[in-house]
């Protein structure tokens, strides 16, 4: 069993004890990630970009940081358990994807966005 696989039994287990399977719908979990990623972007929200790259070295910022960033992994992993998806499997095909379509030649050194898919 793999660590990932290992935390979703952990959050299965951690819902069924509390009987909360059927608030558990793909709706709510992707609507409780979305907060969770609001409250993490919400730590960002004024720094500056410097300021940002070294948010970790305050430790009362890096516990909230920390905390935010499980929080939205948590969800992750319960939405995707929900809905039955291997989240390593499905990052891997997305990251092939993303190797076809920004291309190391075109796209090195550019924060220009591909055009869209047809």
């Amino acid at each position: 069993m793999s660590d990932l696989q290992g935390l979703a039994e952990r959050l299965r287990q951690f819902v069924q004890a509390r009987e909360w399977e059927e608030f558990h719908t793909p709706k709510n979990l992707a609507m409780a990630l979305a907060g969770e990623a609001g409250e993490l972007l919400a730590e960002f929200q004024w720094l500056t970009p410097s300021e940002s790259s070294t948010v970790m070295e305050d430790p009362e910022a890096a516990g909230r940081v920390r905390g935010e960033v499980a929080d939205v992994m948590l969800y992750l992993v319960r939405l995707a358990d929900a809905l039955g998806i291997d989240l390593i499997e499905a990052a891997h095909a997305k990251l092939s994807e993303s190797e076809q379509r920004y291309t190391v030649r075109d796209y090195r050194g550019s924060a220009r966005k591909a055009p869209p898919l047809p």
